[in-house]
């Protein structure tokens, strides 16, 4: 855990009121079985019940102040591990939004969920063990052995003896669980892939008839994350009573050391019972530290898996010195440009040159696998390209800020997603302060305002999460509206026309051509009809371009395009 202590340092302040809060509350409680002798041996012993008046007054008064320090320790160690964690996950979150596909993939999105759920979780609740029951334990044991000794020297050492034993069983228990705990953390994160992908792949899964075979693979990780778990509990099984034995042992030894020494007349009865009690309140606390100790190794893990996550260099990171794009009428261009997935054997596109003029729209058609939306990924530096270079404005996009280069673009994914709002918020979602006529306008362009006027609050109409309360068409439509707000220099549609009509298609593209001006177009498609209109049109065959120019010129001269074409199209439609 101390990897993150750079966490607790802003609450430095509260961390020591804490700690002098425990002092006190601590002192506290040690001092009343000082008193509690006190009474036996002054007091009860002698029938002074003034004394006993009195002391019995001191005592409730400092079980009072004993109370208020431990209310007032237990607050601030919540504000503090409550901020702790707050701080973890913000950090997190801000680490996650520079990560690149690819770091998101070397984690895992059902491990970074739980990094940033249950991991922080056991950091927060083994900050306030640590607190409330680990802190206190040396200054308990200290300022105990102190009053023990000074009641009876051989007392003292019987409790020390006892606590030589705990220590020894708190480095066992830690060895044995470490790895455990490891494991434990890791079969969450599987247990939540396996759900997260049951959940978001169930109509797949019914469609196929799999669900036994689904639930027989989740029911393995559950398997393993419960023998894990045991494996864990036998061996507080064992430690946990040899823990309580070793302390009524102690007991039993001071009652029959201390009945000796009684009887010699070295100790008082008064002496017997604080010693006891002192003993009591000093395994109390080393039984707890004990327990918190064995929460250490979970939240080590914990931290470490955090850690990972925070000391992830970005693969795609900013220029040192960033450069300012000028406006300029070839808004897009490839330069010789080759990308290769990571672990993949062969790049997915080769040696790429191409342009894209503004007010103009460039298509991107291929078969199967071909990069079409790879293309559509390495304009916004999803991912990084190997070789070549990419312009926007003559600039090459490595040189601009992530920000600055996503500013200027205008992207709708292959899979609409919306977002838990309202249609206005989700439109709005690229230019926070747009009015509600642009918002109209980018939706009269997507051809969603006809569906969109329909509804009975419009645009406040709530969209569930994912957008599960609208079609595919639809959502498609609302997500090419959201681009379209926030007027960007490159806009790029994924395969964003594939739910829609043949009618509703053929209007969006005509609005598109009417209403958009000096931006450059991108649309990757699988239809030719979507694209008969385009300025260009670029051809792509196992990563290269096959082919470049109008629907009529490639009809002529690129077989890879006809023979697409001719799959699709009639003999009319070809003629």
């Amino acid at each position: 855990m101390t990897r993150l202590f750079k966490f607790i340092i802003p609450y430095r302040k509260t961390l020591i009121l804490v700690v002098v809060l425990l002092f006190l509350q601590t002192l506290g409680t040690l001092y009343i079985p000082t008193l509690t002798a006190d009474i036996v041996n002054n007091g009860i012993v002698y029938g002074d019940i003034p004394y006993i008046i009195r002391t019995g007054g001191i005592m409730l008064l400092f079980a009072v102040l004993t109370g208020v320090f431990a209310i007032l320790g237990t607050w601030f160690s919540a504000i503090l591990s409550s901020g702790t964690g707050r701080d973890i996950r913000n950090a997190l979150f801000r680490k996650a939004q520079r990560f690149s596909i690819n770091d998101f993939n070397s984690i895992g999105t059902a491990s970074m969920i739980t990094r940033n759920t249950s991991d922080v979780n056991q950091i927060q609740q083994a900050l306030i063990m640590v607190l409330q029951m680990m802190l206190p334990a040396p200054i308990m044991a200290i300022a105990g052995l102190i009053l023990a000794f000074s009641k009876n020297a051989f007392m003292g050492g019987i409790i020390v003896v006892t606590m030589v034993i705990f220590m020894i069983l708190a480095v066992i228990i830690e060895r044995k669980t470490m790895p455990l705990f490891g494991l434990l953390q890791t079969g969450m994160d599987k247990i939540n892939r396996f759900m997260r992908e049951y959940i978001t792949g169930v109509r797949v899964i019914r469609a196929f008839n799999r669900t036994d075979f689904e639930r027989r693979r989740v029911n393995t990780s559950f398997e393993a994350y419960a023998q894990t778990a045991i494996r864990i509990n036998k061996i507080f099984a064992v430690a946990m009573p040899l823990v309580l034995m070793l302390l009524n042992l102690c007991t039993l030894a001071i009652i029959w050391f201390g009945g000796i020494q009684i009887g010699q007349g070295a100790m008082e009865i008064g002496d017997i019972m604080a010693v006891i009690e002192y003993a009591m309140l000093i395994l109390f606390y080393l039984v707890m530290a004990v327990m918190v100790f064995t929460m250490i190794p979970r939240a080590e893990a914990c931290a470490k898996r955090i850690s990972e996550v925070l000391e992830l260099d970005p693969e795609i990171a900013d220029a040192p010195a960033e450069l300012t794009a000028e406006l300029s009428e070839e808004k897009l261009a490839f330069h010789h440009v080759t990308f290769c997935y990571q672990g993949a054997e062969e790049p997915v596109l080769s040696d790429l040159n191409f342009s894209c003029r503004a007010g103009e729209t460039t298509a991107i058609i291929g078969g199967t696998g071909s990069g079409k939306s790879t293309i559509a990924s390495l304009i916004p530096r999803f991912y990084d390209i190997q070789a070549g270079t990419i312009t926007i404005d003559g600039v090459d996009i490595k040189t601009l800020s992530q920000k600055a280069l996503r500013d200027k673009i205008g992207f709708v994914p292959q899979k609409a997603f919306l977002f838990s709002g309202t249609i206005a918020d989700n439109l709005r979602y690229g230019k926070e302060d747009a009015t509600m006529d642009e918002l109209r306008r980018a939706a009269r362009i997507a051809q969603a305002d006809a569906f969109i006027g329909d509804l009975k609050y419009g645009y406040e109409t709530r969209v569930a999460q994912g957008g599960n309360n609208f079609s595919g068409g639809q959502k498609q439509r609302l997500a090419i509206a959201r681009a379209l707000v926030k007027k960007a220099d490159v806009y790029i549609f994924d395969d964003s026309f594939s739910a829609l009509d043949f009618k509703t298609d053929a209007n969006l593209r005509a609005a598109l051509k009417a209403e958009v001006h000096g931006a450059a177009i991108i649309v990757v498609a699988q239809r030719v009809s979507s694209i008969v209109d385009a300025d260009q049109i670029i051809v792509l065959d196992n990563g290269v371009i096959a082919g470049k120019g109008t629907h009529r010129e490639l009809l002529e001269n690129c077989p890879v395009y006809r023979e697409i074409a001719e799959s699709q199209l009639s003999k009319e439609e070809l003629a």
